[in-house]
Parts: structure tokens; sequence; C-alpha cells
């Protein structure tokens, strides 16, 4: 035992064996201790079986190692770095492809896409995650296939087929017929999305509309109202071809602008190129015998449908948004791919703005330089007057996904010019075969049609006052033009008639909407209801949205009549009306004899309150939105990301503080300590300045003043910043106030 002690004792003292730590010290210090042999054998025995406790390393296949952070903070850091250097090459995409918490809220995105339901991050089971880990190094390890039809590394949680056990005639149909985009496939398209959508959204055009986060068709035509008036030629341009898709190479070549990511390019090429199957397999019907049809009940993670009000209003969509691009296996990506190939549309027509720009010194608009002077008065800022024959030559450009609306200001043969040049550059850009009868140039008066909203010109003759020479105000009557935007009656009536909600064009006639004929007059009413809200807001900034909302509302109004009288067996609207009342709030007679009291029945709660019809008086309908729109518009997130960005730059501080001082916005205390310390610092340079003025050649004297300077200047200087501080807290209280 004395000899195993010993032998263990020079091990330990070896340097080059054992590191001098806190623990083999003690044990060296207990084995060095010849006197107690128990002591030692039991150090000893702790020696031996002691095991140097080391850092585990992270399982890379434990998904819950790799979610460090939540989903929507990366997408936050993604948006603020490329808003920050919105000109920097993205060249290590990789990393955010690697980011297993983007996964997991793509995942999430999905999944409340396919079960109707946000599914919280906490409710993600242990498996799923396990499978989307999978996904995640299959698709970075080049593993992943585009369109699988069996092989699957993530399922829906509503798909419980069991592939394993199919038929070859059930695998024969899944491989040949038309199927939805897989979910797997869905799950690596949002990904995607959320990494290239902040790279874009930095460099896009602001004449671009559709297909871009807080930007919508309302957008678009405040932008017109603001920026078109004026302009006497129209061109339009329909290029929605290009949506229906593109030549893999263009595409990429656009892509490889900004982004040089071989991952993430190779994996956008394959999900273009693979084939998508659309065959579909006849197969001869049986006749069936019609027989009742039960209520259809809805599976407990089936979504819910949209509801009917819904499906009416999207009926309303406008002919340049009823296209949505889905190219190849990139369906989500596809809007966004559009809108990175014709972007270069939108900075070739940028270009020619500027070129095209010819101001004159005759006219009394857009005479600057920067062609973008505020005209008129700022509260009424459409309004444009009119000057001589010598007017400045400008043009303006707005797109709304494959739309595009150009307005010349100056004379037609520079409109033939500009489309002649916007035929050839889609040629050769985009492959894009185009005459001049698809692209016409249109003048104001007739009439231009974008967004179903009719643009034309309205001529007033307001009253001008300004201050001549002398003080004197001078009062004449001037003449000038107004961009006035209505919506289009005619296709209003062509939708409602698609809708089977009426009939005839000169006289419309409403027709019974028996879609809802099984449902109750509170629901029916409701859904309605919501449907005229809708249609509300969406003419919102229509000159004639009184008009407009009044036709819906008696359109509708006119078909519930129907449905109620064919329902109740009333043979007339006007009987409907009678007992209904006008809006359709009252209780309707049932099939048998009248209906009970309704107010007892509704104080007792057995019957739910049936709201009436809206707007059914042309005075109901609230007016135009006339709020004056800013000339350099952008969304409100765009203003914070710039905003964010711009407060992280450390001259902002500086700024903020010349700025405060600037205004006045410390308190009367600051105010004085910052003039005694003004006159302190005066009263000692006049005091150095008299003393070498006077000669003195006392160096003891000189220096004792200068170092005590020095001290007052140090010490001043430390009460100032304190009273600055003081004054920025000060500064603070009255902001918010």
């Amino acid at each position: 035992m004395r000899s195993l002690v010993v032998f263990t004792h020079r091990i330990l003292t070896n340097s080059n064996l054992v590191t001098t730590s806190t623990t083999s010290t003690t044990l060296l210090y207990s084995l060095s201790n010849h006197l107690n042999p128990r002591a030692n054998g039991f150090a000893l025995f702790r020696l031996l079986s002691f095991t140097p406790t080391h850092r585990r390393a992270p399982d890379p296949d434990d998904p819950s190692t790799l979610m460090r952070e939540d989903g929507v903070s990366v997408c936050s850091q993604m948006w603020i770095e490329n808003f920050r250097e919105p000109d920097k090459i993205a060249n290590n995409l990789t990393s955010y492809l690697r980011r297993f918490e983007l996964w997991v809220l793509a995942y999430q995105k999905v999944c409340a896409d396919e079960m109707g339901a946000y599914m919280p991050r906490s409710a993600v089971q242990r498996s799923a995650l396990e499978d989307l880990l999978a996904l995640r190094n299959a698709v970075l390890d080049d593993r992943f296939k585009w369109g699988a039809r069996l092989q699957f590394f993530i399922r829906s949680p509503k798909d419980k087929t069991d592939y394993e056990s199919l038929s070859k005639r059930k695998i024969k149909t899944i491989l040949t017929t038309t199927q939805p985009a897989a979910f797997q496939d869905r799950i690596v398209q949002e990904v995607l999305f959320m990494i290239l959508e902040p790279i874009y959204e930095s460099r896009f055009s602001q004449k671009s509309f559709a297909f871009r986060p807080g930007r919508n068709a309302h957008t678009a035509l405040r932008v017109i109202r603001r920026s078109f008036a004026g302009y006497l030629w129209y061109i339009k341009g329909d290029l929605s071809t290009v949506l229906d898709g593109m030549k893999v190479g263009l595409v990429i070549s656009a892509l490889m602008r900004d982004v040089r990511d071989k991952k993430i390019i190779d994996l956008l090429k394959a999900g273009l190129t693979t084939t998508v199957i659309t065959t579909t397999v006849e197969e001869p019907k049986k006749k069936k015998k019609r027989k009742y049809q039960k209520k259809r009940v809805l599976a407990d993670d089936e979504p819910k449908p949209d509801p009917y009000w819904l499906e009416t209003f999207f009926g309303f969509a406008p002919e340049e948004a009823g296209k949505v691009p889905s190219w190849g296996h990139c369906g989500i990506l596809s809007p966004l791919l559009a809108n990175i190939c014709l972007d270069e549309l939108d900075r070739w027509m940028e270009g020619k703005i500027k070129d095209f720009y010819r101001p004159s010194k005759n006219d009394v608009i857009w005479n600057s330089p920067e062609g973008e002077a505020e005209h008129g008065n700022t509260s009424w800022p459409e309004f444009v007057p009119t000057s001589g024959p010598d007017k400045t030559r400008k043009m303006d450009y707005i797109r709304y996904g494959g739309h595009i609306l150009i307005g010349v200001r100056g004379p037609r043969a520079d409109a033939a010019t500009l489309r002649k040049q916007l035929i050839e550059f889609v040629d050769q850009k985009y492959l894009l075969k185009l005459d001049s009868d698809s692209i016409p140039i249109e003048h104001i008066t007739k009439g231009i049609m974008f967004l179903d909203h009719v643009l034309c010109r309205r001529v007033v003759y307001p009253t001008l006052r300004y201050t001549a020479t002398g003080g004197k105000i001078i009062s004449e009557k001037g003449v000038g033009t107004l961009l006035s935007v209505t919506a289009s009656l005619k296709q209003c009536i062509k939708q409602f008639r698609k809708l089977n909600f009426l009939k005839g064009d000169r006289d419309p006639d409403p027709q019974p909407c028996f879609r809802m004929f099984h449902a109750d007059q509170a629901h029916t009413n409701a859904q309605m209801n919501k449907f005229l809200s809708t249609m509300v807001e969406w003419y919102r900034y229509a000159d004639n949205r009184k008009k407009i909302v009044n036709f819906c509302s008696y359109i509708t109004r006119g078909s519930l009549a129907k449905l109620y009288a064919a329902k109740y067996k009333l043979r007339s609207r006007a009987k409907v009306y009678k007992i209904g009342s006008r809006n359709l709030s009252r209780p309707l007679k049932e099939k048998k004899g009248l209906s009970p009291e309704y107010h007892n029945w509704l104080r007792m709660g057995l019957v739910e309150s049936i709201d009436g019809l809206q707007y059914t008086r042309m005075s109901l309908v609230p007016e135009a939105d006339y709020t004056p729109f800013p000339n350099n518009w952008i969304p409100d997130h765009e203003k914070a990301l710039l905003e964010y960005v711009r407060l992280e730059s450390p001259k902002t501080l500086e700024e903020q503080r010349f700025c405060i001082r600037e205004q006045g916005l410390v308190s009367p205390q600051d105010y004085i300590s910052m003039l005694v310390w003004n006159y302190k610092k005066n009263a000692i340079a006049m005091d150095q300045i008299s003393l070498i003025k006077s000669g003195s050649n006392d160096l003891e004297k000189e220096q004792q003043l200068l170092l005590s300077s020095k001290n007052e200047n140090y010490n001043d200087q430390n009460k100032e910043d304190e009273e600055h501080e003081d004054g920025f807290h000060v500064a603070e209280v009255r902001i918010s106030d």
C-alpha cells in the first residue's frame, strides 16, 4: 500500500502528465501525507474513480438544441440587415438555410393554411420536429426532390394515408393525375420566401404595387390620384402573359443580379425545371340516382370554407388582380419571382422618366430641377393649374402585377415614341411580342380604365387669391384640372351578372340568391351586411362612392327580397318589404300563420336579433376619402425599418442632441448653466490674452494660470455633461407630454 501511494505521488507530481487544478492539488496534498494511511487510501480511491467532467457537445440530431432563437426575431434581423445595406450582393444565404428556427416558422405557416388554425411553437410535436430536421438536412445535402408523390420526409398532420399498403391502381393514379403541392414542398418554398423577400424588398422600385407587403390596389389608386394629375396621354400595357411563365434562364439571370448563393440558385432552378404532372385520367361517369343529401359536417382538423359574403366579394376582383403567377413547383415563390423579373422594366422606366423630363419656365408646375416640387395648394395637391402651350414635359409610371399605366404630359408623338421603345424593350428582355394595338394610347377625355376605376379629367375654376406688390390682396378666377377617379358602374353590373345576382344591362333586375335558401333571416342579413361593408371599403377612394355603394345595396336588397318571397311564399317583393320593412329587419311570416311575438322571444333569448341591411339610402353611405397622400409614400413597415437603421447609426445621437439644443428643449436652469460656462470660458481666455500681451517673464505664474484653467475646464465640462443629461430628460418629458 505504501509503495502504491509513493507511485501515485510521483505521477501527480509530474507536471507533464497532470494539470495543476484545484482537484489535483487537493489529492496531491492528501496523498503526500504519509502519516495517515487511511486518508491516503481514500484519496487514492477518489483519484482512480474520478472522471473529468467535460461539457457535452450538442447533438446535431436533437431539434431542441437547434432552436436557440425565435423564428420571427431571425426574420426581423434579416430585414434589418438588408435595409441597412440594400446594394450588397447576397453571397452566403446557406447560413440562413441552416437556421432551424426558420424551418419551424415555415412549418407553422403551412400548418395554418392546411389546418385553418395557427399552431403555436410549443404545440409542435417531437416527431414533427425530427421529420422537419430530416427535411432540412435533405435540402442541405441535395437529397430533396421537388414534386415527390410517394416518398416524404415530413407529411401533413391531416395526411393519414398508408402509402406502403396502397394498391398498384391507386399508386398509378397518384403518379399520373394532378395533385396539390406536397406539404414538404410548401415548407421549402416558405423558407426560401422568408430568405429572399427581405433581400428584394429593399431593392424593388417604388413604382410596383402588386404582390408586395404594405401595398395594394388602394395605394395604387391613391398614387394615381396624387401624381397623375395633369397628364393628357395615357399608355396602358398588358404584360400578364409574363405571369403565365418565363424561361428558366431569364428568371435565374434576374435572380443572380443580387443573389450569388449556389445552393439557393440550384434549389430554385430545380423547382422551376422539374416537370409538373397535370395529366388526368378520365373515368367513365356512372349515372347516380338523385337522392337526399345530408348536411356535410367538417372534420375536427378540416379548415372552414370561405363564407358566402367573402366568396361574393372575391368575384369583384379587378382584371389586373385576377391573375396570380404559379411557376413549376414554386407556387408560393412565383409572385416574388415575377416581381424580380419585372423589376428590370421598372428600373428602365425610371430612367426614361428622368430623361423625358424637360422643365419650362413658363409653366407653373414641375419647373424645378428635380421635377417633384409641390404645386398648388398643399391641402389640394391634386389640383393642376392650366398653363400656356409651352408646358413642362413630364411622365410617370405605375405597375400593378402584369399591367402598367404610363401618363405623359406633352405631345402625342412623344407617347408614340415611348410606346415603340417599350415594345422593343419587352421583346429583347422578356421575349414577348407586343403590337401597337395591345398597348393603346388614350386621351384623358375618353376615360382610362384601371383597377375597375375610370380616370378622367375634371375642369375646375377656383378663385385664386395672392398678394401683389404693396400688400394688396388680389382675387381672380383661375382654371385648372383635377384627376377624377370614379368606380365603373358598368364593370360593377358585369360582376353582379357573373355572380347571378341580376340579369340585364340597361335595366338590371335583381335575382334571388338561392345559395342562402336554407339559412335563417338573421344569418342571411348578417352575411349580406358583411358583403356591403367590404364593398364600402373597396370603393373608399372613388368619387362616386355614394352612388356605387347605393347601387350595390339596391341589388343585394332586391335579391334577398325575392329570396324571402320564394321561401315564405309571399309572391312579391312588395309584400316582403311591407312585413319586413325597407331594410328587412323585421321577422317575416312563416308558412302557416303569423310568427309568434318576436320581441317576447327576443327578450327570452330564444331567437337571434335580426340586423337590417345597411346603406338602404344614399345619405347613409360615407363620403369618398380625400385624405392627402404623401408624394414619396412608403409603407409603415419600411418606415420603421429605416428609422431603426438610422437610430443604430452612431451619428444619430449627436444629431438629436444638436436638434434639442437648437429647438430650445432644455430647462432654464440648464440654459443658465450654459451661459455661466460660456462666461467663465471667455474670462479665462481674456486672462490668458492679457498675460501674453503684458509680456510677463514669470514662467511659474503663467504655468499656474494655465493649469488652473485646464482644471476648471475639466470640472466644468463634467458639470456640463451632467446638466445636458438632465436637459435630455426634461426634453423627453416635454416630448412625451
